[in-house]
């Protein structure tokens, strides 16, 4: 794989060496790059993509997890657990009283699939995924979350809620071109922390109808339509990828795998519908005064209705076609690169390193060159 340094190679070799010099430069490449092992190059690279993916998600959701979701402790998956965040999980229960429960086992999946693709990797004599290094950015300083390093950041979000609109409309297909707004527009635009910083920012308040305060509410908001982002993301990769492995057993991971970021994404979908609407809500960081719409007002427009979380038919591979319910998209030329840029464009990666961005654009790279072999 990684065409770009075989080419570099060759470009340099050229210049300088003999025949002989060339074939050993480009040998000493090959030994450099990422092992396949027993799998195909394209399938090992496609699945060492995924399981970085799944680590990136895993951090993410652990830290929703420490903060909002279930405290039960489950090794060697979920650890390090202290009760959570009283405030922050009662802003969450307010889209729906199952909130807790629902977080942790999306956790507990994310560390699985990390775990199993890697494992599959490591079985068959090929190089794993491995982020351990990049785990330098700040943990929420809030009761309950744990002063560690993180891979990514959930405290200055840009959150895409275009998923919205686009599973609703019996139109437009983004494999055909089409565009899609945001449904929350006050979330794609400045910064938006999904967790609290800090406990000023997550307080119980009697005297509101949601029972805090409507920074604590606002931030539990952000967080529920990140949720669904992060899975919709999950539901398009595992079908875009699916169609460049080789391997029946390499296919069956992906379409077993990708099944669970459908039904993630579903339970997330139907629950950013439940936000409580909120007016002059300010952020004590960024010193903005946000709004955050009142959803139930939606009812009547099928574009923005909010129970309408099954895919609407839309026009697929060509618009000659009658509609159909589909996943979208599913084009997969340049998915993981879509997909690295998605969540740089989030803020995930906000403050990372270059040797990060090196590193999973490399990956991401490998797995857009892969190809299907008959």
């Amino acid at each position: 794989m990684k065409r770009r340094s075989f080419i570099k190679g060759i470009g340099v070799a050229s210049a300088a060496l003999s025949t002989g010099g060339l074939l050993g430069s480009l040998k000493l490449q090959a030994e450099e790059d990422e092992k396949s092992g027993r799998l195909e190059p394209g399938d090992a690279a496609i699945l060492r993509f995924l399981a970085a993916i799944e680590t990136i998600e895993t951090d993410l959701w652990q830290q929703y997890a420490e903060l909002g979701g279930n405290q039960t402790n489950e090794p060697p998956q979920i650890t390090g657990l202290t009760g959570g965040n009283a405030a922050y999980i009662r802003a969450l229960q307010n889209l729906d009283g199952d909130m807790p429960q629902y977080i942790h086992d999306n956790t507990e999946d994310e560390f699985s699939h990390q775990d199993f693709i890697n494992s599959y990797l490591a079985s068959k004599g090929a190089d794993t995924a491995d982020l351990k290094s990049f785990r330098n950015l700040p943990s929420s300083q809030a009761t309950g979350a744990q002063n560690i390093g993180r891979l990514t950041n959930l405290m200055e979000l840009t959150v895409d809620t275009s998923w919205w609109t686009r599973y609703r409309s019996r139109t437009k297909n983004p494999d055909l071109g089409d565009t899609f707004t945001n449904a929350i527009k006050v979330l794609g635009t400045k910064k938006h922390t999904a967790i609290p910083r800090n406990n000023n920012e997550a307080q119980l308040d009697s005297s509101s109808p949601n029972g805090v305060t409507d920074l604590t509410q606002y931030i539990a908001n952000t967080a529920g339509f990140h949720f669904a982002f992060i899975e919709q993301g999950g539901t398009s990769l595992y079908a875009q990828l699916a169609q460049r492995v080789s391997h029946s057993e390499v296919l069956r991971i992906l379409l077993s795998i990708g099944g669970t970021e459908i039904m993630h994404f579903q339970t997330w979908h139907d629950k950013a519908g439940n936000c409580p609407p909120l007016k002059g809500v300010k952020d004590p960081v960024s010193g903005d005064t946000v709004d955050f719409p009142d959803i139930s007002k939606f009812a009547g427009n099928e574009d923005l209705q909010a129970n309408l979380i099954m895919p609407e038919p839309t026009s697929f591979l060509n618009r000659k076609f009658p509609p159909v319910s589909i996943i979208r998209p599913t084009a997969t030329k340049g998915a993981a690169a879509a997909t690295v840029k998605a969540f740089i464009d989030d803020g995930l990666f906000l403050r990372q390193s270059p040797a990060f961005f090196k590193y999973i654009n490399d990956l991401a790279e490998d797995a857009d060159e892969a190809r299907r072999r008959d």
